[in-house]
């Protein structure tokens, strides 16, 4: 697809043509309300979309979010290049750990940049961005020149655009979701104007916003981007938090890490300089295991684990006993105490100091992602030849392309579709790593060894750099984790399909990468990190997901800790204001299928709003996971169905939904069915599949045909909701007696 300056769409009088096809269109005005540059207009007439094309810049946005397929946008895209930002590698790369990558230059290529900007009135860029950043927002800011506003908008959302900026794949996260990239072009650089702002004008620090964590005292288990996002919502809501770190330094990932020429100490250490200053108990050196959560809650109200997944993924291969082989934590961590004390490979791997003529130390980096292209690039920076391999397809390899590009113009040695097959010792060098070839067609399938013993190689070393997995220690306190992120369970969310970012697949910008998937699935783990673990216990980030980006676990972090501060069932002190918290939120949930469930449902959420408690009833199908980690409480009902003699069970649509469901940690349920004959088991059914998902079912009832037929009447419905009331008082959450089994 062809893309224009707006110069040359002057000098050539063309623009793109829009095309309304009449006979599709329902005047639903999706597209209109979301046109950019207001392109697009109704016929009051026939009440169908008319169409402006000299005032279209060809983004598509209407023809992705029309769903009747009735727009067709034809010619070019009208905008004017992206500006370059040139890579800075050092003149003498030994022992240089100077940033690589400088940002915009200017404000003349600030204003440029921030130019291409559409401000979408539905921006899919935010959809894409894991913390929701108002990206459209902070860009006005610095095209009116007001950096301290940029500043105030990404406040409300982030705590470290100065590393999010420098760290972030943008490709297939904000930039990847930009209109112009769904259209098939070039994004706006949202990275790159972030660090624009971050650079050139001061961060605000951290202070309080509000007291809704007022009387709390909270624990943080580590202290990485998941800590961080944890921490500074806490202490901003005015809560007592300390933060346990094992290590000496804060930081977690973005210490150890990150590299200084992608992330420089300074930078990093900023945030943790805010959160001292505003209070904040950092802890270092203590380690917080398992069997040390019991002590943790007795001291303190909740507990949010944001340790990490720290356990390195080792190749199990022939050889691999030997002492040579190290993980990419240890190697980065002890690369970078080495080049601060002036050391070469040589003098890190305590080899005896070798003649200037010979060769250099020889690192085997196994793993093709951005951690290995690290490990690969501080082992350059000691005067060692790198040499990758991964056995990915290169079209397919999880690493950015700046960072591949970097790393091989750096003179790092990359071989994709290659694997480690056995090391052994001896020959030219310490270790010989006899390698396999692979191959793989296309990103969802694995990759097969199909050439066994392409190279032997000899090597002084080698990392393991493929990855990390959870402690399996932690998992009895977070049965659910790894969270898988795929999209939000029930039916898709309206908001996220009218967007339009699902409808591109794989835009090429995103290296193909399905970003709409992509950005829904984050936004699952985003919404579980809301519920919790365990009573008073909540997980977020890398303890969660598994490895992920710090934009995701910094996002998590937050989630975590909104919810903790509006969990009803944690106790304030005596000084705190319990209200602060709003009314009770009870979500009504039912399964219909006469009408009998959805008269009792109504007539439960209409008793329990006279107590101002805030009410949402819908029906089952189309509520998701967001809407019960957002509720107090959830009132989950039903209808039973088959014969008494035969066997009766809850609606097969109800047990589907609860088989579903995501780990629930304590969440409050009760539960209600509507019958004609008999419930028998049903609810004693349903209660063991919630509770089996982490639910803690605190009430059930059955109702019968004359408690359905005229609900608003029945002595049982309120009765009923009369024991859901007394929940309101948060001394008596989670407090009333169950039915006996």
């Amino acid at each position: 697809m062809s893309v224009m300056t707006l110069d040359d769409q002057r000098s050539q009088m063309s623009s793109p043509k829009v095309e309304i096809l009449i006979d599709r269109c329902a005047g639903c005005q999706e597209c209109v309300i979301r046109c950019p540059v207001g392109a697009l207009g109704m016929d009051p007439v026939t009440w169908t979309a008319l169409a402006d094309s000299e005032l279209c810049v060809g983004c598509r946005q209407c023809v992705r979010t029309c769903p009747f397929s009735a727009i067709t946008v034809d010619g070019p895209m009208v905008l004017e290049p992206r500006v370059e930002i040139s890579v800075r590698h050092p003149q003498h790369l030994a022992g240089s750990l100077s940033e690589t990558r400088p940002g915009i230059a200017s404000w003349d290529d600030a204003l440029k940049e921030a130019s291409r900007c559409l401000s979408c009135p539905d921006p899919t860029c935010v959809r894409g961005c894991p913390a929701h950043n108002d990206i459209p927002g902070f860009i006005a800011a610095i095209s009116h020149g007001d950096l301290d506003e940029a500043h105030a908008v990404l406040a409300r959302t982030t705590f470290l655009p100065d590393v999010c900026s420098r760290v972030c794949d943008q490709a297939i996260q904000c930039e990847g979701a930009c209109s112009w990239s769904l259209a098939g072009g070039i994004p706006v650089a949202i990275g790159a104007l972030e660090r624009f702002v971050a650079d050139n004008a001061p961060i605000p620090p951290l202070e309080q916003i509000g007291d809704g964590g007022k009387g709390l005292k909270v624990a943080v288990v580590g202290s990485g981007p998941a800590g961080i996002g944890a921490a500074w919502t806490l202490c901003q809501a005015g809560a007592q938090v300390s933060v346990f770190e094992k290590d000496a330094e804060p930081g977690g990932l973005l210490r150890w890490g990150i590299p200084d020429f992608t992330l420089p100490k300074a930078v990093e250490r900023r945030c943790w300089d805010d959160l001292v200053s505003a209070g904040v108990q950092l802890r270092l050196g203590e380690e917080v295991r398992p069997d040390k959560l019991g002590e943790l809650l007795e001291h303190h109200d909740a507990v949010v684990l944001a340790n990490g997944a720290g356990n390195p993924i080792r190749l199990p291969v022939k050889g691999g006993d030997t002492e040579a082989i190290w993980d990419a934590t240890r190697f980065l961590t002890s690369a970078r105490e080495a080049l601060a004390a002036g050391q070469s490979m040589v003098e890190l791997l305590g080899q005896p100091q070798a003649p200037s003529s010979q060769e250099p130390p020889v690192v085997l980096v196994v793993g093709g992602g951005n951690t290995a292209m690290d490990v690969a690039r501080l082992s350059r920076r000691l005067g060692a030849k790198a040499v990758c391999v991964d056995w990915m397809d290169r079209r397919f390899a999880p690493v950015r392309p700046d960072e591949l590009e970097e790393a091989e113009a750096e003179g790092v040695e990359i071989r994709f579709s290659t694997t480690l097959a056995s090391l052994e010792a001896g020959g030219d060098r310490p270790i010989t790593a006899h390698l396999d070839g692979t191959r793989q067609d296309n990103p969802g399938e694995l990759p097969k060894v199909v050439i066994h013993d392409v190279d032997a190689l000899g090597v002084d070393l080698v990392v393991m750099a493929m990855g990390y997995r959870l402690d399996p220690s932690f998992a009895p306190l977070s049965p659910a984790s790894p969270v898988y992120r795929r999209a939000l369970s029930g039916i898709a969310d309206r908001r996220w399909e009218a967007s339009g970012i699902l409808a591109v697949s794989a835009p090429e910008y995103a290296r193909h990468q399905p970003v709409g998937r992509l950005s829904m699935g984050r936004e699952e783990a985003r919404v579980r990190a809301g519920l919790p673990a365990a009573e008073r216990v909540w997980v977020a980030g890398d303890a969660l997901v598994g490895p992920a980006t710090v934009v995701e676990a910094m996002a998590q972090g937050r989630a975590a800790a909104h919810a903790l501060l509006s969990d009803r069932r944690i106790a304030r002190g005596p000084s705190s204001d319990q209200g602060a918290r709003g009314a009770l939120r009870v979500l009504v949930a039912y399964e219909s299928r006469g009408g009998n469930t959805e008269r009792v449902a109504k007539r439960i959420a209409e008793l329990i709003n006279i107590a101002a408690a805030k009410v949402t009833v819908a029906k089952l199908e189309q509520v998701h996971s967001a809407d019960i980690a957002q509720a107090d409480l959830v009132v989950v009902g039903t209808w039973v169905e088959g014969f008494v003699v035969a066997g009766v069970h809850v609606a097969a649509r109800t047990r589907r939904w609860a088989a579903q469901l995501p780990w629930l940690g304590e969440k409050p349920l009760a539960t209600f069915c509507t019958y004609g004959v008999s419930p028998k088991r049903a609810l004693l059914e349903l209660r063991e599949t919630l509770e089996s998902h982490g639910a803690k079912v605190v009430a059930e009832a059955s109702f019968g045909p004359a408690a359905t037929r005229r609900a608003d009447k029945a002595p049982a419905v309120e009765t009923f909701a009369n024991t859901l009331l007394g929940m309101h008082d948060p001394n008596r959450m989670g407090g009333v007696r169950r039915i006996p089994r």
